[in-house]
């Protein structure tokens, strides 16, 4: 079993001194740390008791570098805040302390470091003093042991309380998302090249994979992997991990970005989320305030915008709000993380992620973006309830795979299992839709045939185009295809090449419908390439069927939507096969033509007509590529 350990506290209480005698390892590895005897980056050691493999993370106290610490405590399982006795709680036990709160941070131990310096007094005093601290928080029941790192007394109580704290830890939970691992140092290795470090907070990653660098969006392989200093095939969520990364220079690469399974998750500069306020907070959050955004190993600035009606969160109070950040991050549904003001540099509020595709959200259309941001913080560890959540969202639109993992960093196998469990999701290739919204479509389709028969009797059916752009213009193709398809199983519509009618839809004529028909095809078929204007041909079969003008325009229609007829201009309109048989006249011109060539007046002569018909024949040749006009002539193609 792996756990990260993670020290909090303040200055100078003890913190890498506990690590050390714990571990026998100095996590302070920088010249300067050394020199001015102070913990200022990250520092990490390891210890294997019994079945488990603990990796501490020691972070450094002073107030000038939480940002540090911040990078540091997001992937910790279990927190130790060092208290020294001698000193009791101060500022930065406190902000530690409420880091780790806002972080989500499960479990912990409470270490009186410099037992040794007091009288028991005193060491009862700090316990009172810490127990105060941690009233009513994860840590209220936490155990309190109190240690000397110098004289070494302590020591193996607080190495059996880690166990035993370690066996209620689980890593179940890690396994839900894709490999994800934020970036919190990297150098190079003569012989190796880039090598990157950090707690692999989700997932598996194994030698050989690619991986995308992210928000840079670079994609990288892993050339070899390492934890607990020994040398890995793969590496498991929960295990302090250092990557050997081909395909990238370490100087493309800084603390914050994050390795994470190709082709899923997506940077974002957006992020709607539900936050909380600290208590002590000197102010409320307001809108358009600016401050600093902290998650994973990354640190941005970002501005607020409340989605409340106020404009402000008091201190001890959660609300929604949404972070448009000045750099693009990369975050998934669920995480936690940390907001410090811009200046002075203190914490402020902590969080939730909720929506990292988050759009700018009108007045009027808060009250449905509120209840589903409300709805996402009450479901952060039920997938299942997630997925039918987000794909109820998406309503008759549906939603891509893509896009839900991209939201939440789920495995396909979760997404999967989510699907499989919800019961009220329906799979369309590449996307889902809610049952509900289904229905919906399928209802409006059949609304809109319905109105369409009645509009136009005499056609065979509705174009898929205009059904497309009536019932499925914000629909994606995959749900459209789905519910035509269902619809037709269901023996409720008829789909061809181009319509789609209701299944009881007839377009058979009428007697007089057919007459109108009949007289039409004569007279067209009878003027050879000759034929009359438009309104002559639709008078005379209106005078001989008796029906009204638009009902003969409908039957007109019918014979262009046939093929029997073309449209050569908006007056001329000509038997579709004479056309034909033209088309291979000229052809046969063009084989005996030595420039294969034809003018005006030779076409004449070739299809036996006037000039009032042969410049809009050659014309409507030119536009359907028949011929193409090359000064008076034309080339026969």
């Amino acid at each position: 079993m792996d756990v990260i350990v993670g020290t909090a506290g303040h200055i100078d209480h003890g913190k890498t001194a506990l690590v050390k005698a714990l571990t026998g390892t100095d996590t302070d590895r920088l010249p300067e740390e050394k020199k001015r005897g102070i913990t200022i980056d990250l520092g990490f050691a390891e210890l294997e008791a019994g079945d488990v493999q603990f990796g501490f993370v020691d972070v450094p106290g002073h107030e000038r570098f939480v940002k540090n610490m911040l990078a540091g405590a997001s992937g910790i399982d279990l927190v130790m805040l060092v208290i020294a006795a001698d000193e009791g709680v101060m500022p930065q036990t406190r902000e530690h302390f409420d880091i780790c709160r806002l972080l989500d941070v499960k479990r912990g131990i409470v270490v009186l470091t410099k037992s040794d310096l007091v009288e028991d007094d005193m060491l009862e005093l700090v316990k009172l003093e810490a127990a105060e601290l941690t009233s009513g928080s994860f840590l209220s029941d936490a155990p309190v042991v109190a240690i000397s790192s110098k004289s070494g007394e302590g020591i193996d109580e607080l190495r059996s309380e880690l166990i035993r704290s370690a066996a209620g830890i689980s890593n179940a939970n890690k396994n839900v998302r894709i490999p994800i691992l934020p970036i919190d140092r990297r150098f190079t290795k003569k012989g190796f090249g880039t090598v990157v470090t950090g707690t692999l907070s989700s997932g598996e990653i194994g030698e050989g994979d690619e991986l995308d660098l992210l928000p840079v969006e670079k994609r990288v392989r892993v050339r070899g992997l390492q934890t607990h200093g020994r040398i890995v095939q793969r590496a498991h969520a929960g295990q302090r991990t250092a990557v050997n990364l081909a395909s990238v220079d370490h100087d493309e690469i800084e603390r914050g970005m994050v390795l994470a399974e190709k082709g899923v998750l997506r940077p974002t500069q957006a992020i709607d989320a539900e936050v909380e306020v600290l208590a002590d907070a000197k102010r409320p959050l307001r809108s358009r305030q600016r401050v600093r955004f902290h998650i994973g190993s990354t640190e941005v600035l970002a501005r607020i915008v409340l989605l409340n009606d106020t404009g402000e969160i008091s201190p001890g109070e959660r609300g929604l709000i949404q972070l448009r950040l000045e750099s693009a991050v990369v975050a998934a549904y669920g995480d936690r993380f940390v907001l410090r003001s811009y200046s002075p540099q203190v914490t402020i509020a902590g969080g939730v992620v909720l929506d990292t595709s988050a759009a700018r959200h009108r007045r009027k259309e808060r009250i449905d973006a509120i209840a589903y941001l409300n709805a996402l913080a009450a479901l952060i560890d039920d997938p299942v309830q997630t997925a039918q959540l987000l794909v109820s969202h998406a309503g008759t639109r549906g939603v891509n795979l893509t896009e839900i993992r991209a939201k939440t960093g789920w495995t396909v196998l979760t997404l999967n299992e989510a699907i499989r469990k919800s019961g009220n999701i329906l799979s369309t290739g590449d996307a889902l839709i809610a049952k509900a919204s289904l229905e919906a479509l399928k209802a409006g389709t059949l609304n809109e045939l319905k109105g369409f028969h009645i509009r136009e009797p005499l056609l065979p059916g509705m174009p898929r185009e205009a059904l497309r752009g009536k019932v499925f213009a914000a629909t994606l193709d995959e749900v459209t295809t789905s519910v035509l398809r269902e619809l037709e199983t269901e023996q409720k519509i008829r789909s061809a090449a181009e319509t789609v009618r209701l299944a009881g839809h007839s377009s058979e004529l009428t007697p007089a419908e057919l007459a109108a028909r009949s007289k039409l095809e004569s007279i067209f078929l009878a003027a050879k390439l000759e034929p009359p204007k438009l309104n002559e041909a639709l008078g005379e079969a209106l005078a001989v069927s008796k029906l009204k003008a638009e009902n003969v325009r409908r039957i007109f229609q019918l014979l262009i939507d046939g093929g029997e007829v073309l449209k050569v201009s908006d007056e001329l309109y000509f038997n579709a096969a004479q056309i034909t048989d033209l088309k291979m006249k000229l052809a046969a011109f063009r084989d005996v033509t030595p420039d294969r060539s034809i003018d005006v007046s030779k076409f004449k002569e070739l299809a036996g007509v006037s000039r009032k018909y042969a410049i809009p024949l050659l014309e409507y040749f030119d536009r359907t590529k028949v011929t193409v006009r090359s000064g008076d002539k034309r080339l026969i193609l």
